[in-house]
């Protein structure tokens, strides 16, 4: 789960510098959820002001994390350690669970509570909002990023080692059907316009499955090495590590638009809440950016504490009391 480091330079253009305001209360907006795995801390960004509005330190490399709005929630990952923290929307840790090493992906369930895979065991863990453990499922080996469908009916995880997509019944955890990628190692999963999506890292492409049909029905070239995946503005956008680009993509077509210069070692990526942009955490650099989704340009960034990965879905409109 640790990378190789990345040699190239930043090549990103400077729109806005953030101000850094440890510990103050989050205002209601849109939000991000950044997790600083080296630098052991998670940030809230507005992501209208484009400022850091909060802070807390979690040890043990945050770098997985999912926020849940309805719930006023985000919930983080350790790497080294497997601890899960729910932090509330001033970055508070209002609780703890200890899931051992390998926990890594995690995504919100859609009645309350997470998803969480197993790296090391090759399970799928379905937690309530207390924490409690609902059921364990096993997937196939090294399980890492999961994804809730739409209708939140459906849970799929990619399961790197194997080469493949297991699918589950969100709500009992049963096994529907295991699909194998276009490529290896597919690592980010996500649902879009009925299919499910994957980076695949060590073939540089995208896999696209319909997941009723249960088979491979596309693939799309990407820069070198994805990692995560997310639409906007009527277009998909994947982080290439080794690039430090974004492959810009027609969901529809398959068809390949643009490659977008924006940060060392791009990683999490998540859209606007309003769709209008996708929003990139870029490791070496150290920043955040936003990429508008219509024009493909930069409009933000965002400086934060070292290491930003924000590995799943990260962003969110916060809902008033």
């Amino acid at each position: 789960m640790r990378r190789a480091p990345a040699s190239m330079t930043s090549r990103v253009r400077l729109f806005v510098m953030a101000v850094f305001l440890p510990f103050s209360p989050a205002a209601a907006g849109d939000l991000a959820f950044i997790t600083s795995q080296n630098g052991n801390a998670v940030s809230i960004v507005d992501l209208n002001s484009h400022e850091i509005i909060a802070d807390s330190p979690v040890e043990g490399a945050p770098a997985p994390v999912a926020y849940d709005p309805r719930g006023g929630r985000a919930y983080v990952i350790s790497a080294d350690t497997g601890r899960l923290s729910v932090l509330d929307e001033e970055a508070r840790i209002i609780d703890r669970r200890e899931l051992g090493e390998g926990a890594f992906g995690v995504a919100v369930a859609p009645d309350g509570g997470v998803f969480v895979t197993d790296w090391y065991r090759g399970r799928l863990l379905r937690l309530d909002g207390t924490l409690k453990e609902l059921w364990a499922v096993d997937t196939g080996a090294a399980p890492a990023g999961v994804a809730v469908s739409n209708d939140g009916l459906l849970v799929a995880t990619a399961d790197r080692d194997d080469n493949q997509v297991s699918l589950f019944d969100s709500r009992t955890g049963r096994l529907i059907r295991k699909i194998k990628t276009a490529g290896e190692h597919p690592f980010a999963v996500t649902f879009h316009a009925g299919r499910i999506w994957t980076a695949d890292v060590q073939s540089d492409t995208v896999s696209v499955i319909d997941p009723v049909k249960g088979q491979l029905v596309g693939q799309i070239e990407t820069g070198n090495h994805p990692y995560g995946v997310a639409f906007a503005g009527g277009h998909g956008f994947i982080t290439n590590q080794y690039a430090s680009t974004l492959t810009v993509f027609d969901p529809d077509s398959l068809e390949v638009l643009e490659e977008i210069e924006v940060g060392d070692y791009p990683e999490g990526i998540a859209p606007l809440p309003d769709g209008s942009g996708v929003v990139v955490a870029n490791w070496d650099s150290d920043t955040v950016v936003i990429v508008d989704a219509k024009t493909f340009e930069i409009t933000a960034e965002i400086e934060t504490p070292a290491g930003p990965r924000a590995f799943g879905q990260f962003t969110g409109r916060q809902v008033q009391p």
